[in-house]
């Protein structure tokens, strides 16, 4: 049964990384969680990302190790009892996880239940394709396509129109348009504090705000916290 929490952000603002997802990633993990740092925010190196990570799930009394630390990462994969896909830069992360061949094997560690946290980045890999990111491409990955664990495509960090503001450019809501108008996938707009949760096949809407939905020539809408997914009968 898959057992998956996908969040539209690490952190909010003005408080410590991950603290408002402390007690999902509590009762989500119980063991020893691997640590995918390849989306490197801002640069930061596998490392001292692992660095950052592995204190914030020490609070919690979980180890926390990275994926690069292995010398035969498809098999760390295997064995793993949790995942944890950071933030950073979409297009890199896909890059690194399809030339180390490692898309099926997480897929598959996933999909038979392993526990998997994203945030951001690590949110939009689970969607069936990273081109709702909001990512500059700074590398061409292989391919546009990732875990496929939920049925739409993720856009983290969704942010609302400001009436106020002088900027002249497309909103996120345009953008997401765009994409319908080339594909025909559904889109969730995750606004910051909110998460998706995955148990088996059954998928909610979590947070802190109404989620924005998106889907083929339908106005977008809204949803409330707890909200289930289906996009048959929702």
């Amino acid at each position: 049964m898959k057992n998956i929490l996908l969040a539209s952000t690490s952190s909010l603002f003005g408080e410590a990384y991950l603290a408002y997802l402390t007690s999902e990633i509590s009762s989500l993990f119980d063991q020893e969680v691997i640590f995918i740092p390849y989306a490197r925010p801002g640069g930061i190196s596998h490392d001292d990302y692992t660095v950052k990570a592995a204190e914030a799930f020490a609070a919690l009394n979980i180890k926390l190790t990275g994926l690069h630390t292995y010398a035969d990462p498809q098999t760390a994969i295997r064995n793993a009892a949790g995942f944890f896909t950071g933030g950073g830069n979409t297009f890199l992360l896909v890059k690194q996880l399809h030339e180390l061949d490692l898309m099926d094997a997480l897929r598959a560690s996933v999909e038979k239940g392993i526990p998997y946290l994203g945030t951001s980045a690590g949110s939009n890999i689970a969607g069936v394709s990273m081109q709702t990111t909001n990512d500059m491409p700074i590398v061409y990955p292989p391919s546009f396509q990732t875990l496929g664990l939920v049925p739409f495509n993720l856009n983290p960090h969704y942010l609302d129109p400001d009436p106020t503001s002088k900027h002249n450019g497309e909103t996120r809501e345009t953008r997401i348009r765009e994409f319908h108008t080339q594909n025909s996938e559904p889109v969730i707009g995750l606004r910051e504090g909110n998460w998706i949760r995955v148990l088996g096949e059954k998928i909610t809407v979590e947070g802190r705000y109404d989620t924005r939905i998106f889907e083929p020539n339908k106005p977008a809408y809204e949803v409330p916290p707890g909200t289930l997914i289906n996009f048959s009968g929702l």
